[in-house]
């Protein structure tokens, strides 16, 4: 038996041990066995989420990450069209572009000056023997797929079907603008906690009425059905169906009408994605410190009753859009214990800080909940660390979510 089959035995076993309604045994979030496993069964099977289609505006602009040990860029061509190759030459496997985003007209390797096009042609390879095959030579290109602005990417040999996400997402993404916006802020940051005790946070919010003063103002998903009172069920329904005839009049669907979070993910070829627009509490048209609507209006949007457009993809994307601005969030594993969340927010590509918005204004909303929720993953990792953790029992009323995103990642394995 190879070591490779060993492993996969071992994985096997340990996937078959995990139980139901429980958090996962320690060795999933911090040993280099189901790390490895995790980049090569999830990360490089499934689609990714990279980036924006407005970082790269002009022909010649790029932007490079890196997944695992996989270095890659992103460029838009000559002809407009988004593609991604392997950052590394065909010839000696350097790393071409060493930089986080640029412009350029030609990718040239900086150690023996093999050059290639924006579609990975290659180009020139001066010095070598003149029968060689530089047809054969280009660049490794990666699936690449453009959602009305969202950039994915598919590692796959094999790739699995978008045409589902497309065809489910595309209606509803297109009327925020996603494709029409600019960054107005980005922050990285290196979160050491493995990446999914930082899915599993995001698939609840048990923890948000003591640790989220600021979210749970703007939202009716803290409450579930174990404690959603009459009222505010009524409430709800009422306000879903005024937002309904409202919403209406600009070809918009509410698609989430309850308390508690959205159902996700779930098994099955759809199952890695959702997208839902729900209400905002009274007082709120913008997920905002104070509700108010802090930027122009985005994307096809006449005014600002609109909710929020929730979207989420694993393994490493989920998006908040209000009215007037966008707030993504992208993960990439950096190590077993180490995931960088690089958190973006977008306004409209017409917007000018200063004279239509103030990022005083427009990033604390989320830079507060998200830097929140950074430490309690932080705090989870460490706890996890300890030789006397054991898994313990999900809430049914609470984390219901949570245990879907952990069967579709035992499932993936």
């Amino acid at each position: 038996m190879t070591l490779e089959e060993k492993h996969s035995n071992q994985i096997r076993m340990d996937v078959a041990a995990c139980l139901e309604w429980h958090s996962l045994p320690k060795k999933f979030y911090s040993s280099d066995l189901f790390y490895q496993a995790d980049l090569k069964r999830i990360w490089h099977q499934n689609w990714l989420f990279v980036g924006l289609s407005c970082e790269i505006p002009e022909p010649g602009d790029y932007f490079t990450l890196k997944v695992g040990d996989d270095p890659l860029i992103v460029i838009r061509d000559d002809d407009n069209l988004i593609k991604a190759f392997h950052n590394i030459c065909r010839h000696r496997g350097t790393m071409l572009c060493n930089e986080l985003a640029g412009s350029l007209k030609q990718i040239v390797c900086p150690y023996h000056q093999w050059v290639y096009n924006k579609t990975g042609k290659l180009l020139s390879c001066k010095g070598m023997q003149k029968e060689i095959n530089s047809k054969n030579l280009g660049l490794l290109p990666i699936a690449t797929e453009d959602l009305a602005g969202l950039i994915y990417l598919n590692l796959a040999e094999q790739p699995k079907d978008f045409n589902q996400a497309r065809t489910k997402m595309e209606q509803m993404l297109r009327p925020q603008g996603i494709n029409r916006s600019r960054i107005a802020k980005a922050v990285n940051y290196n979160v050491k906690a493995n990446w999914k005790l930082i899915w599993e946070n995001n698939r609840e919010c048990y923890h948000c009425n003591i640790n989220h003063p600021q979210y749970i103002k703007a939202n009716y998903d803290h409450y579930n059905n174990d404690d959603t009172p009459d009222r505010l069920t009524a409430k709800i329904k009422a306000k879903s169906k005024q937002s309904e005839e409202n919403w209406g009049e600009q070809g918009l669907e509410i698609t989430h009408q309850n308390s508690g979070m959205s159902i996700f993910p779930s098994s099955g070829n759809d199952g890695w994605f959702s997208i839902n627009r729900t209400l905002l509490s009274d007082g709120y048209v913008s997920e905002t410190m104070d509700g108010k609507q802090v930027a122009p209006l985005m994307g096809d949007y006449k005014d600002n009753s609109v909710g929020t457009l929730r979207l989420r993809s694993v393994p490493n994307m989920w998006c908040h859009a209000s009215c007037d601005h966008t707030v993504l969030s992208r993960l990439i594993p950096i190590d077993k214990t180490t995931t960088e969340v690089r958190v973006i927010w977008l306004v409209d590509e017409k917007a000018e800080e200063g004279k239509d918005y103030e990022l005083e204004k427009l990033i604390p909303f989320w830079q507060l909940t998200s830097e929140q929720d950074w430490n309690l993953c932080e705090s989870a990792q460490l706890g996890i660390n300890s030789s006397a953790y054991q898994p313990g029992p999900y809430s049914r009323n609470k984390e219901y979510n949570v245990e879907r995103f952990v069967r579709w990642y035992l499932k993936e394995l």
